[in-house]
């Protein structure tokens, strides 16, 4: 069989060229890039691009909303020399990306810039090597929550003038408040400016939207921040009980084995604490909670939003009907429903070859049917018990837990 990239034959040249800008504009680039604009016959771009780049020869569009409709008249011009400007580094959360996954990387020339993160370096003399370079740009606020640990340095392009302002009022509300945030704005050009404040005092006003955020967190040991390892804290998640315990919990994130790029479900999800405690261990990783309860599925998104896993997908409806249409899954997590008919047989139809399926349960007649399963299918079977000390009169003693069964299991 042939593939269908080498079906159609190749432009004998790059025919697209990616030029990434500053703020000052042509005066920055190279004389290869400048040459790559003047030798272009149409030019894409948003309005500051275009404006940054002129005088420009070549016929000019504007991306439109959304900029995907651009993307077959692009593709028609394969083999006719085009040019897209973009802002700094195409390929540092830029359009590069987006633009390598249709046109083959052989028929593209690209002259990056630097990005805002290599400028924002060089301002404050921070080793990029050791500071996380992030983006709230189009996306929710709640992502940078994971990010803020006491001690480390964050670059966050952002989404307008407003952000600083918002990540301010994040960090306050987080008992982080003696952070210093530095807003960077319009880096390279004639109206750059730097000014820096605690978040305790943040008041700056009429912020230039094209802005990079510079954070130097700073916590006590009061503040709520998100740990690194799987077991957050019961009290984190707002709950009615339903709820995988922390001892509990951070033992079936080691039996989910979770592993970058994969997609969950979380059937029967409660409080939602698996799938979010799933999404904290690796930004790659996707899950979907499904949950039968209307209050409980609203819970979960307020804890997901709390937490900083704003992406987490909440599916209202009871399992096996609610799992109909769902991406597939690399990995099942079953805390709730097992014995509804249906959702174990489902759950594990659904799975990938070499996917995992782990379930949590109780109550005799969940472990009825995980006893079937383990003498059916194999796999894993084991008791979880735990007890903690409380107190007895002026002593203590042992208060043990419900025991939980789990089963665990590998599709072939």
């Amino acid at each position: 069989m042939t593939d269908d990239t080498e079906s159609t034959p190749r432009p004998a040249a790059p025919w697209l060229t990616i030029v990434g800008l500053g703020e000052d504009g042509r005066a920055g680039l190279s004389p290869t890039a400048s040459a790559a604009l003047d030798g272009a016959s149409l030019i894409y771009g948003g309005r500051r691009h275009l404006a940054l780049a002129a005088p420009l020869a070549a016929e000019t569009r504007i991306w439109p909303s959304p900029i995907a409709d651009a993307y077959p008249g692009l593709l028609a011009r394969r083999g006719t020399p085009t040019c897209i400007l973009a802002t700094g580094d195409p390929f540092h959360y830029g359009i590069g990306a987006e633009i390598a996954r249709l046109v083959p990387a052989d028929e593209m020339r690209v002259f990056p810039h630097p990005s805002a993160f290599s400028l924002a370096c060089a301002r404050l003399g921070w080793p990029m090597a050791e500071t996380a370079c992030l983006t709230l740009h189009g996306r929710a606020l709640p992502r940078l929550i994971p990010h803020l640990q006491p001690g480390v340095r964050l670059l966050v392009l952002t989404w307008d003038g407003t952000t600083p302002g918002a990540v301010a009022s994040l960090l306050r509300e987080r008992g982080l408040g003696a952070s210093r945030l530095t807003v960077l704005e319009a880096m390279g050009g004639a109206r750059e400016r730097r000014r820096s404040a605690l978040a305790d005092g943040f008041a700056f006003q009429e912020i230039d939207p094209l802005n990079t955020l510079g954070i130097e967190v700073v916590g006590s040991p009061e503040a709520r921040v998100v740990g690194l390892s799987p077991g957050l804290d019961d009290a984190w998640f707002e709950n009615d009980g339903q709820l995988t315990k922390a001892d509990i919990r951070a033992v079936t994130l080691a039996a989910l084995r979770p592993r970058a790029g994969q997609t969950l479900w979380d059937i029967g999800a409660g409080a939602g604490s698996i799938s979010i405690e799933w999404m904290l261990r690796h930004p790659s990783l996707k899950a979907v909670a499904i949950e039968g309860s209307p209050v409980r599925a609203a819970r979960i998104a307020r804890n997901a939003d709390r937490l900083g896993v704003p992406d987490l997908r909440v599916v209202e409806g009871r399992a096996p009907d609610a799992l109909a249409g769902l991406p597939e899954p690399d990995t099942v997590f079953v805390g709730g429903g097992i014995t509804v008919p249906g959702v174990l047989d489902t759950a594990r139809a659904a799975l990938r070859p070499g996917g995992r399926l782990v379930a949590n349960v109780v109550t005799l007649e969940g472990e009825a049917v995980l006893l079937a399963a383990f003498a059916r299918q194999g796999g894993s079977l084991k008791r979880l018990a735990v007890a903690h000390a409380d107190p007895v009169g002026p002593l203590h003693g042992w208060r043990s837990a419900m025991p939980v069964t789990q089963w665990s299991w590998v599709k072939a």
